[in-house]
C-alpha cells in the first residue's frame, strides 16, 4: 500500500508545535475533522499510551485505536493501529526551521492478510484523498496555534 508524507511550516517553535500535536485529548478542539478523542491510558503521554479517535471520514464517522509507538519530546512521535486487515503508521517529525518549525507528516500502510493486499490495489486512488484530509488537519493545527486559539498556546 503506497503512503505519503505532508510538510507544514508553523511559526512557533519545536516545544510548543510538539506539545499541542502530541495533546490527543484535546485534538477535537484544535482539529474540526475529529468528534471525539477517548483516552484509554491514563497519565502523560508516553511510549504505549492509547486512545480512540473518532473523525469524520468521507462524509462518515470512523473511530480506530490508536497507540504512541515511539515518542521523543520535542522532535518526532510514531503512532500505530491496525485496522481491516492492515499495519498502519502515521509518524510526526517536528524541525526548527527559521523562526518556527517544520512539522513532517509521514503515512503508510502494510497489508497484513491476503484480503488486504487486494484490497490495498483498489485502495491506492483512495490515498490521496485521504492525504488531502490530513492536509487539512495539518493546516488547521498550523492556524490554532498561530492564532493561539490551540491549548495552552
Amino acid at each position: 500500500m503506497a503512503g505519503f508524507t505532508i510538510t507544514r511550516h508553523i511559526a512557533a517553535g519545536p516545544e510548543t508545535v510538539f506539545e499541542r500535536a502530541s495533546d490527543f485529548h484535546h485534538a477535537p478542539q484544535v482539529i474540526p475533522a475529529i468528534v471525539r478523542v477517548e483516552m484509554l491510558t491514563d497519565g502523560p503521554v508516553r511510549v504505549g499510551t492509547r486512545f480512540r479517535e473518532t473523525r469524520m471520514m468521507f462524509k462518515r464517522e470512523a473511530t480506530e485505536t490508536m497507540e504512541v509507538l515511539e515518542f521523543e519530546r520535542p522532535h518526532r512521535y510514531l503512532l500505530g493501529m491496525e485496522s481491516c486487515g492492515c499495519r498502519y503508521r502515521t509518524e510526526f517529525r517536528f524541525t526548527p526551521n527559521g523562526q518556527g518549525t517544520n512539522v513532517q507528516m509521514q503515512f503508510d500502510g502494510r497489508p497484513l492478510t491476503f484480503f488486504a493486499k487486494v484490497m490495498s490495489v483498489l485502495m491506492k486512488p483512495m490515498m490521496k484523498s485521504l492525504a488531502k484530509m490530513v492536509e487539512k488537519d495539518l493546516d488547521d493545527l498550523k492556524a490554532a496555534i498561530e492564532s493561539g486559539k490551540a491549548r495552552g498556546a
